[in-house]
């Protein structure tokens, strides 16, 4: 693979590992990012010489996980940070990869509100006095859940089985 194909890859990788850092901080994900994923794919898809077909079909599998995510965030479990997070990763995924980035997601995400539920007893909250304050935002009682760590967590592990990322186990 061309070196040149190689740093397009690392695009996806970095602004979901850029997403999560800003929602763990800030419970904010900012729409810059997915937008930059957003307009990337289609360049990046073509410069990878990914057929027409399979870029259908990933564009297929965006707008259902778009439909999902916007229902997610109308029924209060998600921000809307997170629900275009989620469409933008299924995109950049696609069939089958989103398989496994949905069942990863799911359990990241169960695990960090267990973790959180967790965190944000008294107990743990009194040994964590001076903590930075993005820390101490994390584990206020009542607080969101930055599930933008678990939608990266679960793209980041399904992305090597990505049609998208096929030029990359031979590199």
């Amino acid at each position: 693979m061309p070196l040149f194909q190689a740093i397009l890859l690392t695009i996806f990788p970095a602004v979901m590992i850029i997403a999560a850092l800003s929602d763990a901080t800030s419970f904010t994900i900012p729409n810059r990012l997915s937008l930059v994923l957003l307009a990337g794919f289609l360049p990046v898809t073509l410069m990878l010489g990914r057929p027409l077909g399979e870029i259908g079909l990933d564009l297929g599998v965006g707008v259902a996980a778009l439909a999902a995510g916007m229902a997610m965030f109308a029924a209060g479990w998600i921000g809307g940070g997170d629900a275009k997070l989620f469409a933008v990763a299924a995109l950049w995924l696609g069939w089958p990869a989103v398989a496994s980035f949905l069942i990863v997601t799911a359990l990241c995400g169960g695990g960090l509100a267990v973790l959180l539920l967790n965190a944000r007893s008294s107990f743990v909250r009194s040994r964590l006095a001076g903590a930075p304050g993005w820390v101490e935002r994390l584990v206020t009682p009542g607080g969101d859940v930055p599930y933008g760590i678990a939608i990266a967590a679960g793209a980041l592990v399904a992305f090597p089985h990505a049609g998208i990322a096929a030029g990359l186990h031979g590199f």
